[in-house]
């Protein structure tokens, strides 16, 4: 038997429609979510905490509390960027403590935790604060290939994870580049070194995701992430309902009732044509995107690669910072393309085709990933480069939050005025200027969610 874990109320929107779906289009049907017999249903972390502040007016921690009183027999699961939390930076032991606590005495089971490096001393603080907080700890590992990103080297990572406490296994594929007899290849060699399940993570970018789910299955995968149709497949995850047909009355038969399924789909379709209504959702989201492939870069990257682009009026360059993708990626160390090493790499691209010399001009955090404020890199970087870049300001070799002292108390202090619960202060922590404009906006606007299924105040700002 495979588990499902469910993602259209946290990955879907996020990677289809920007993150903008609202508390008050998941209320409707959670009671029914609850009832399918997904493993888990991904619903918080990753972007929706910075969305849910900066656009939709709406407390992220609110929208769990609802959710978890809405959905009491389903686990409940987020992403969280190790040591970056659910910003872009990194942050003090304190910070990563308290957030992994309230994240799960506010209703998170699951949580999943990964690094964009895969170095695992940026993962080890919130794995031991989930396990310490009686959560379930599920290491995951971001999945690309390069000269150094062999089967083997993730084999030895996944034991490394183990031996660190991890519950579960997940090959996070972020860019849906994971092929499926690679994924079969893959799946089997983890499955004989680890004894906790597997987890696979993929997207249907590059038009694979559920070709490699199949054989991934067949491998013995213990779970997949899928999205109900409405918001799967394209960037998404491989869509819910074709998986649950495909695997019924197979040995690998998940257990799920299509029929009911369905009764889900039609809501969504509804959410989603008000995220296309808005401008969110787009046809482009769907489309398979052989680059991903090619170039190993994720379906927001390219996106973010067009935009520059436009802003610098050199669209005509497309194709030109593409192909140097790769180089700056093999300069840098070959970190993984996802978030925030995925914008790095980007920006860095985009910098040394426009400006038509290699690393004339150089951004911060470009400077910052080759001095290791990042992290370890999966290789060593180019020497030329970080000679150019660097010149001669010393690498760190420790772990990058060694450096830095306890901030919570400095944090709270800061935003004693506006703090109405204890984790407005993770709030603040996390996106500064986002959180005070949120609490100004809350006390100009008082509201209150009642956490009652369905049953949410008119007040919320609409989109």
């Amino acid at each position: 038997m495979v588990k499902i874990t469910e993602t259209i109320l946290r990955d879907a929107h996020q990677s289809q429609a920007a993150t903008r779906m609202r508390l008050d289009e998941m209320l409707p049907v959670a009671e029914k979510l609850d009832k399918i017999g997904y493993y888990s249903i991904e619903c918080w972390g990753g972007a929706t905490f910075d969305s849910c502040l900066r656009f939709l007016n709406e407390d992220p921690w609110e929208r769990l509390r609802a959710l978890r009183k809405a959905m009491p027999n389903t686990k409940l699961q987020m992403l969280l960027r190790g040591q970056n939390i659910l910003g872009y930076k990194h942050y003090a032991d304190d910070v990563v403590d308290e957030f992994v606590k309230k994240s799960i005495d506010n209703g998170i089971d699951i949580i999943r935790i990964f690094d964009a490096l895969n170095d695992t001393r940026n993962m080890k603080r919130a794995m031991d604060a989930c396990k310490k907080n009686k959560g379930i700890c599920e290491a995951a590992f971001s999945y690309t290939t390069s000269p150094v990103h062999t089967n083997e080297y993730f084999v030895k990572l996944s034991k490394e994870l183990e031996d660190m406490g991890a519950d579960i296994i997940c090959i996070k594929d972020m860019a849906g580049i994971l092929l499926p007899y690679n994924a079969y290849e893959l799946v089997k060699a983890i499955k004989s070194t680890v004894k906790i399940p597997v987890h696979l993570h993929t997207h249907q970018t590059s038009g694979v995701g559920n070709l490699t789910y199949m054989k991934a299955v067949e491998a013995g995968v213990d779970i997949i992430d899928c999205a109900l149709s409405p918001l799967g497949n394209g960037t998404s995850q491989p869509a819910t309902e074709p998986m649950v047909a495909a695997l019924q009355g197979t040995p690998h038969d998940t257990g799920i009732d299509i029929v009911k399924l369905n009764e889900l789909t039609g809501h969504f379709k509804k959410v989603a044509d008000r995220l296309k209504a808005d401008g969110f959702l787009t046809d482009k989201s769907l489309q398979t995107d052989v680059n991903a492939l090619i170039y190993q870069v994720p379906g927001g990257m390219l996106s973010n690669l067009v935009n520059q682009l436009k802003q610098l009026n050199a669209l005509d360059k497309y194709d030109e910072v593409l192909a140097e993708v790769p180089r700056v990626r093999a300069d840098l160390g070959y970190p993984p393309l996802v978030t925030p090493t995925s914008q790095i790499v980007g920006t860095q691209a985009v910098f040394n085709v426009y400006y038509g010399e290699r690393y004339k001009v150089v951004s911060a955090e470009t400077k910052g990933v080759l001095q290791g404020n990042y992290g370890r890199l999966p290789a060593e970087p180019n020497a030329e480069v970080v000679k150019k870049v660097l010149g001669d300001t010393k690498r760190i070799t420790c772990r990058p939050a060694d450096l830095i002292e306890a901030e919570l108390d400095k944090y709270r202090a800061e935003v004693a005025e506006y703090v109405e619960q204890d984790e407005d202060v993770l709030s603040y922590a996390l996106f500064p200027q986002v959180a005070l404009n949120y609490f100004k906006y809350r006390q100009a606007n008082k509201y209150h969610v009642d956490t009652e299924v369905g049953d949410v105040s008119k007040k919320i700002m609409p989109i």
